[in-house]
């Protein structure tokens, strides 16, 4: 997943996303290298390092959705089988899974709602609900 770039109003600028688009998929660049670039060790391509961001990003959001998913898991052992029905009695284990998931894009600039964040949303649903 691509990292979210803000600005003034919180939303992605459309078009940092199309550039970021038009990069990703070669278009821009059509497989010729950057001028300037060449075979140095100490520089990289901007593409590179973006795509070591992303990279970098993605990790660090998978282990704060694992660190999510533990600490909904711990709470839920607190529920008995008849109780997974009341919504008093899960909406409070829910909502933190919910909110650790977005507070933890939102702290990586990663975007919320997104593939990863999803995942263990229907995972929650498909393994207590």
């Amino acid at each position: 997943m691509a990292p979210r770039a803000q600005t003034g109003s919180g939303q992605l600028s459309r078009g940092l996303l199309l550039l970021w688009a038009l990069l990703g998929t070669g278009l821009c660049h059509v497989g010729t290298e950057a001028e300037g670039f060449g075979q140095d060790a100490r520089t990289r391509p901007p593409i590179a390092m973006f795509n070591q961001l992303a990279q970098l990003l993605e990790e660090r959001y998978t282990n704060i959705t694992q660190y999510c998913w533990e600490m909904f898991v711990d709470l839920m052992r607190n529920v008995t089988a008849s109780e997974l029905c009341e919504w008093k009695v899960i909406s409070r284990p829910y909502s933190m899974l919910q909110a650790c998931l977005e507070d933890g894009a939102d702290h990586l600039h990663y975007g919320y709602p997104n593939a990863l964040a999803e995942r263990f949303i229907f995972q929650s649903h498909h393994r207590y609900f």
